[in-house]
C-alpha cells in the first residue's frame, strides 16, 4: 500500500527552490542559523571570560574593546550574550523535545482511540495547560530549587498538552480517509496506522508547532530566568541579564538593549522559519499574494 503524505509532490529540488524563493522562510533560517552558529562558537571561543569580573571595567559604553559595552561586574556584554544563547537554546530545545515526545504518542493514542479514553486524557491535557509554565516553575522551584533543570521541566511539562492538542487534531482529519480505511481492511492494528500513516502525515504540521513552541521556550526560559527561577549565576543568561539592567537603564542602557534585542532577533527568526515552513509544505495555510 503506499503511503499517502498530504502535501505537494515535489522533488526536493522543487521544495528547496520554494522554500529560497519564500520571504520569511529565508528571513527565519538565516537569523535561526546565525544564532546557533553564534552559540556553538561560543563553546570554543568568547571575546572575554563571563566568569571573570573586572570592576575598573564596569558600564563602560560599546566601544572598540566592548562592542556591546559591559554591564556593572565589568563583564563584556557581548561575551555574556553569546553564552546565553547556548542556555536558551538548549533549555527550549529540550522542552520541546519533552514536550514533543511526551505530549504527539498521547494525542494519536486519544484520536486513535476514541470514547472515554479520548475524553479522560483530553480532560487531563486541559487541566495541565491550566497551569503555566511560569506557575509550574515556581512550584517545582519552591520543592527542589531554582535551575536551568527545574525551568527545562517546567517548559517541558507545559508544552506536552499543546503538542497532545496538536496531534490529536491533525490526527482526526486523517482517520477517515481512504487510505486509512485500506490499512484496517488490511488488518492493521491502530497502533501500526498511527506510526506508519497517522503520524507522517501531521509531520509538517507538528514541525511547524515545534518551531512555534521552540520561539515560547526561548521566551519562557527569559522570563523564568528573569525572575531567578531559570540559569544561576554566574551562568549568564538573556533573562538574566535583563534584571540586572533594569535599576541601571539610565546610566547603562545597553545592558537591557542588547539582551533584549537578543531575544526579540531569536524569537523572530523562529517564527517567520515556521511562518515559511507552513507556506511551503501545507498548501491550505498558504497566504494568498
Amino acid at each position: 500500500m503506499t503511503l499517502h503524505i498530504d502535501i505537494p509532490e515535489e522533488t526536493l529540488s522543487g521544495i528547496l527552490a520554494k522554500a529560497f524563493r519564500n520571504t520569511a522562510f529565508v528571513a527565519g533560517f538565516v537569523i535561526t542559523v546565525l544564532i546557533l552558529v553564534m552559540a556553538v562558537i561560543s563553546y570554543l571561543w568568547t571575546p572575554y571570560d563571563v566568569t571573570k569580573l573586572i570592576i575598573a571595567d564596569k558600564t563602560q559604553g560599546p566601544s572598540l574593546a566592548h562592542w556591546f559595552g559591559t554591564d556593572h561586574f565589568g563583564r563584556d556584554i557581548l561575551s555574556m550574550i553569546m553564552v546565553g544563547a547556548r542556555n536558551s537554546i538548549a533549555v527550549a530545545l529540550v522542552a520541546v523535545g519533552i514536550g514533543m515526545g511526551v505530549g504527539v504518542p498521547l494525542g494519536a493514542f486519544a484520536a486513535a482511540r476514541g470514547g472515554l479514553v479520548d475524553e479522560a486524557l483530553m480532560r487531563v491535557n486541559d487541566l495541565v495547560f491550566a497551569f503555566p509554565a511560569l506557575l509550574s516553575a515556581i512550584m517545582i522551584t519552591a520543592i527542589f530549587g531554582p535551575g536551568a533543570v527545574n525551568a527545562i521541566i517546567a517548559i517541558g511539562i507545559f508544552n506536552i498538552p499543546v503538542f497532545a492538542r496538536v496531534a490529536r487534531a491533525g490526527a482526526l482529519a486523517i482517520w477517515p480517509r481512504e487510505f486509512i480505511l485500506a490499512a484496517r481492511a488490511a488488518g492493521k492494528s491502530s497502533t501500526q496506522i498511527s506510526i506508519e500513516h497517522v503520524l507522517p502525515n501531521i509531520a509538517t504540521l507538528l514541525l511547524v508547532q515545534g518551531t512555534i513552541q521552540f520561539a515560547l521556550g526561548i521566551l519562557a526560559e527569559a522570563g523564568l530566568s528573569y525572575l531567578g527561577l531559570g540559569a544561576q549565576p554566574p551562568m549568564p543568561s538573556w533573562g538574566r541579564m535583563l534584571f540586572d539592567a533594569q535599576t541601571r537603564m539610565v546610566v547603562a542602557p545597553w545592558m537591557a538593549i542588547f539582551p533584549g534585542m537578543a531575544i526579540v532577533i531569536t524569537v523572530l527568526g523562529l517564527n517567520l522559519l515556521g511562518d515559511g515552513i507552513a507556506d511551503i509544505l501545507d498548501p491550505k495555510s498558504r497566504r494568498q499574494r
